[in-house]
């Protein structure tokens, strides 16, 4: 099976999904923001602080071509279909699924979140300025499935009766 690449805006469920994606498919499951500050011993925020948003969507897509092709499922940080090679390694090496999100509820989700560097300043202004930038380049996915106001089983079950 090919590898199954989780993309969306931050908040719309990438982590949550790929877990439990993960123990219903028997499929081992790896975060390519994880792999990132594993591999280079900094948080997203230190690489955004330090180095610049460019220099990591830099690291973003090195990371990404090293990620496994076949039976994996594989959660995406937000921007990674800013590049459109990103774009195009997913479509062209796992089937991609757009876990989508309307704005108002990633807001309430990310309530309290300081994790997020790109949400600095005014949050609600940031979210729908970002979602409506990257919008275009998420709805390229294979698949589209919304996540707003449904339980994370049942966007599992949605997505499983898409890749079949």
């Amino acid at each position: 099976m090919k590898s199954i690449f989780l993309t969306g805006f931050m908040g719309s469920g990438k982590t949550t999904i790929g877990k439990l994606l993960s123990e219903k498919l028997s499929l081992p499951v790896i975060d390519t923001d994880h792999v990132i500050e594993e591999k280079l011993n900094k948080t997203i925020r230190d690489i955004f602080e330090t180095e610049g948003e460019n220099k990591f969507r830099e690291y973003e897509h090195q990371f990404l071509e090293m990620m496994p092709t076949e039976n994996m499922i594989i959660t995406t940080g937000g921007g990674i279909i800013l590049r459109k090679e990103n774009r195009d390694w997913m479509k062209k090496n796992g089937v991609v699924v757009y876990l989508h999100c309307e704005p108002e509820e990633i807001l309430n989700r990310l309530a309290g979140d300081q994790t997020r560097p790109l949400l600095d300043g005014d949050k609600k202004k940031n979210v729908l300025s970002i979602f409506t930038e990257r919008s275009p380049f998420y709805h390229e996915a294979d698949f589209k499935v919304d996540t707003t106001n449904k339980t994370p089983e049942e966007v599992v079950l949605e997505i499983e009766q898409l890749i079949k």
